[in-house]
Formats: C-alpha cells, structure tokens, sequence
C-alpha cells in the first residue's frame, strides 16, 4: 500500500461541516498548534457525480491515510449511504479512528455510531482542540502497539488528559 500520512475525515455534510471547517481554521491559523494533513485535500469530488465515483475516490483518500476521525454529530450513526460506509472502510483497513463527540461529550455517548460500539477499537474524544490534537498525536501509536493484545488492552482514560 502507498505511504500513509493523511487524516481522513467522516462527517455528515448536511449538519457537520461547520464544525470540519473549525478544524480547518485551527489548522490554517499560524499561532495555533494544530495540524493534520487532511485526506480531503487529496482530490476533488463534482457534484452531480454518481455513487460509484464517489466511493471511489473517497477510498483513494482512505487509501492514503494513516488515522480517521469521525465527527460525531446528531446524525452521525443515521447517516449510512457515505458516513457509515466510510466507517465500514476504515475498520476494514484497519485504521485507528478518533470520534470526535460536537457536543463536546468525553467517551462514548447515546450518539455514538453503533458500528463503532460494536466493531471498532476506538478513542472517543470531545470536540476540543487540545484533546483532538493529543488524540491524533498519541492513539495512532498506542493503537498500533496494542490492538493485537485485544480491546481490553486499548483502554485509556482520555478524560484524565492533562493540558
């Protein structure tokens, strides 16, 4: 597989892009310590273009990606023609994946997607910046030394982080 070293963001478009363009913002602003290279920069989707397009290129950007983040809006866990898809690809491939709670929750609350709870090793963070970015600093690495050990072993009190 190519090299890896973007973030692959999920969200739902119609409810959720403001919050992905905050995140934008962050990582753009020259005096705030956030970065991520975004997936989503890797190439351009048209409207109008069919189903199987999307899916396509929306999987050459998780192709390069090496962490996903999900932000978890109202309707995250209803959203299943792209969202949930995109969820499905990025346990497939085995992706450490970062739930990002908007309504600023720390760990897994009723809003959580049940594909998540029931199929993914995963962090579940609130929609802060400092957390984010310890997330995205920190849980691929530890993801990586210990997802073979099982779920048990990926346990980490996220809500204790110091910043």
């Amino acid at each position: 597989m190519g090299y890896r070293n973007k973030t692959y963001v999920v969200l739902d478009y119609d409810t959720d892009h403001l919050s992905y363009n905050v995140m934008r913002m962050w990582k753009e602003h020259d005096k705030i310590d956030f970065d991520f290279h975004n997936a989503h920069d890797l190439n351009c989707l048209r409207d109008g273009s069919s189903e199987e397009t999307i899916k396509g290129k929306l999987r050459e950007r998780m192709n390069n990606s090496k962490q996903v983040i999900v932000l978890v809006g109202e309707r995250t866990k209803y959203n299943h023609k792209y969202v949930r898809w995109e969820q499905e690809l990025a346990i497939k491939q085995d992706l450490p994946i970062i739930a990002v709670n908007l309504n600023k929750a720390n760990g897994l609350t009723d809003l959580t997607p049940p594909i998540l709870k029931e199929n993914a090793w995963f962090v579940s963070v609130p929609f802060e910046m400092k957390k984010i970015k310890h997330a995205l600093d920190k849980f691929p690495d530890q993801y990586a030394n210990t997802r073979k050990m099982g779920p048990d072993h990926l346990s980490y009190d996220w809500s204790k982080i110091s910043l």
